[in-house]
């Protein structure tokens, strides 16, 4: 699994669950303490979180954080080397909902 996918999906998540909530990119970003810039690039998948800024962008949206992280996992290495495994989307959550 590539970075890029992981950054791409907890992207998709991101942006699913503030429209989900019905906030700007703007609000996440003051509830979280950041700057509107930086949930831009979260959701676009061009930044990765640290973990704090992780549990700050839920919190600011009320969502628990594994809600960010939905379909992204860790194969433990075994027998090879371990990778990260981006399982396909669920059903596309209806953002007016």
């Amino acid at each position: 699994m590539l970075a890029a996918e992981c950054r791409a999906r907890l992207g998709r998540n991101l942006l699913l669950a503030r429209k989900r909530a019905g906030m700007s990119q703007e609000t996440v970003a003051i509830g979280a303490g950041l700057h509107r810039t930086e949930i831009g690039l979260l959701e676009r998948g061009e930044r990765v979180p640290k973990i704090d800024t992780l549990l700050k962008v839920a919190g600011a949206m009320s969502v628990p954080p594994h809600q960010l992280l939905q379909g992204i996992s860790w194969e433990p290495a075994i027998t090879h080397k371990g990778k990260f495994r981006v399982s396909a989307p669920s059903q596309p959550a209806n953002p007016n909902s």
